[in-house]
């Protein structure tokens, strides 16, 4: 009973702030060591980004999920809870609950129905091991004495361990915020600065001016790009403002605005073979490229990279150069597509100020951090989820 106001404050053993993916799956794991738990959402309901993830069929986990597949000021600090909750748990759990799924490619799993049926899933879990989930709950304020307490619009609260599970700034039109991050602020935990990532790029080209490609929109291409010592063989999509596909929202992750990235447009060839090719070649470098490009890429490329007129005439520089460009393309990523494109945030809730193995705060007992809201970030291609499942169990095992 708080004394001055004579209000009724319900108490938990744990809280956690955010029903998405990490959120549900710290509730169900302590559920499961019988804790009282309480899940707060400001939402309407629950696991909204997991309901749109995958083109609705969700990609909730990968095969291959391991530390090197992971981006953070510290790249072993994600090693101890993927150990401890690896990507056959989940699915194990996926085949529990009768979810048909396939393997679509790169170790990438997806629902085979809907995304629905994970978010049925989490929920299920929950309610089977009595943790509470309240939906439109806003906190407007955190105190910390020997408990936590939370002022909400539903009224105040209390708890043990309060865990932090808000996601970060992607997808905004969902209600991303960053609550997670004034959280870690009002506790002095440092933040290591966000960035939208897996995320399209607006480039300038290295030497020159804007992006002229916006004509090729939606042409579709196989390539390696690389960036930051990483390299990624898969399609990349001509936008109007710039790039984006696989390939492209993997690199971005490497490739803060500013920095430069590469494109090889043709990996199943050489660089040697082309040259050699070009020496005696009677065509123009649009013709030309025509043999493994569609004739609106092969036309702006060859019109931009190549004199008009055939290859054999050319300087060796000029091939040189027109090889280079196709192979080993240099560009700045001059901007992002934002937040609003961003499939997650690279940066977050520094890991040095973290325990890698329960995802406690050093400094504040009690206070955990888990999910997208940490400095970690995966590939794309169920890596995110995976992670979030992996520290939402390693928290959920100690609080």
């Amino acid at each position: 009973m708080n004394q001055s106001t004579n209000q009724y404050i319900e108490p938990f053993d744990v809280i956690i702030i955010g029903a998405g993916g990490a959120g549900l799956m710290c509730a169900r794991t302590a559920g499961l060591r019988d804790r009282s738990v309480l899940v707060l959402e400001h939402n309407h309901r629950i696991g909204k980004k997991i309901l749109i993830s995958g083109g609705g069929r969700c990609n909730f986990t990968n095969l291959h999920a391991g530390p090197e597949n992971y981006l953070s000021n510290n790249p072993h600090f994600c090693r101890s809870a993927l150990s401890r909750y690896p990507a056959s748990q989940f699915i194990e759990l996926v085949q529990q609950h009768n979810i048909a799924y396939y393997e679509k490619t790169l170790g990438q799993l997806f629902c085979r129905t809907s995304s629905r049926e994970i978010v049925d899933l989490l929920r299920t879990e929950c309610h089977e091991v009595g943790a509470q989930l309240k939906t439109e709950c806003t906190i407007e304020r955190i105190e910390r004495t020997d408990r936590f307490r939370l002022q909400t619009n539903h009224g105040p609260l209390e708890c043990e361990s309060l865990v932090v599970a808000t996601g970060a700034l992607s997808f905004p039109k969902l209600g991303a915020t960053d609550f997670g991050y004034r959280i870690a602020e009002q506790f002095n935990v440092p933040i290591i600065e966000p960035r939208p990532g897996l995320v399209p790029l607006v480039p300038r080209l290295a030497d020159e001016g804007p992006w002229p490609f916006g004509d090729l929109s939606g042409n579709s291409l196989d390539c390696i790009a690389s960036a930051g010592g990483q390299s990624f063989r898969e399609n990349l999509l001509f936008t109007h403002h710039g790039l984006s596909g696989p390939a492209i929202l993997q690199v971005s992750n490497y490739c803060a605005p500013g920095e430069p990235f590469t494109l090889n447009l043709l990996p199943e060839q050489t660089p040697k073979a082309l040259l050699e090719d070009a020496r005696t070649q009677r065509l123009d470098a649009v013709r030309w490229l025509e043999a493994w490009f569609p004739k609106r890429v092969a036309s702006a490329l060859g019109q931009k990279f190549a004199p008009a007129k055939p290859l054999l005439q050319l300087k060796q520089s000029e091939r040189d150069q027109l090889v280079e460009h196709l192979c080993d393309w240099a560009l700045i990523a001059a901007d992002t597509g934002g937040y609003a494109k961003a499939e997650v945030t690279a940066g977050g809730v520094d890991t040095a100020a973290l325990s890698s193995k329960t995802m406690e705060c050093r400094t504040v007992p009690g206070l955990y951090f888990i999910g997208e809201v940490v400095d970690v970030t995966g590939w794309l291609g169920g890596y995110n989820f995976q992670w979030a499942w992996a520290s939402g169990h390693a928290a959920g095992e100690v609080i």
